[in-house]
């Protein structure tokens, strides 16, 4: 059987978008298929993720696209939208060279739901992606558009988070 690339969506407002993606580039890269993970709107290279891949030396090559920290605000700058569109060229980019059968879109819900990227532009990426790339897009609020053109989409929806009680992000949980 030849393999089918899906189109993969995680969203809500729940903790464990990023970390479903990451479960996925784990499972590719057990049977050695190439994931690209590409981190928009972070540029913290200590957090957990890419600490352990590297540790363990699998095939998951993180790239990151946005300033140090998490853009937390709708008014962005211009960096962060250039920096936004760089990660969506690098993607494009990535998909045609057949390097690799995974890519991680990593919060590129929130940077179109922040205004840096428009719908049209990422779906005109989206929709030239090769039959054997698996693309997976995280993030909250998932546009419409995205929703209908994947195979799959779950969404995490927060019933408790350890934030209602005043405890702060932790290594190893949140980053």
């Amino acid at each position: 059987m030849h393999p089918y690339g899906l189109l993969m969506v995680f969203t809500g407002d729940g903790k464990g978008k990023t970390t479903a993606a990451i479960g996925l580039a784990i499972r590719a890269a057990g049977h050695r298929l190439p994931v690209l993970f590409l981190q928009f709107m972070k540029g913290q290279r200590n957090i957990g993720e890419i600490l352990g891949a590297e540790n363990i030396g699998l095939p998951i090559h993180f790239r990151q696209c946005g300033r140090p920290g998490f853009v937390q605000s709708r008014a962005c700058e211009p960096l962060d939208i250039y920096l936004a569109h760089q990660a969506m060229e690098l993607c494009r980019a990535e998909m045609i060279t057949g390097r690799y059968r995974m890519i991680v879109l990593d919060e590129i819900n929130v940077a179109v739901d922040f205004g840096l990227l428009r719908v049209p532009e990422v779906l005109s990426v989206l929709k030239r992606r090769p039959p054997n790339v698996h693309l997976v897009l995280t993030g909250r609020n998932a546009p419409l558009e995205f929703i209908d053109l994947a195979d799959l989409v779950t969404e995490m929806k927060e019933i408790k988070h350890p934030y209602q009680k005043n405890i702060r992000a932790q290594k190893g949980i949140e980053f």
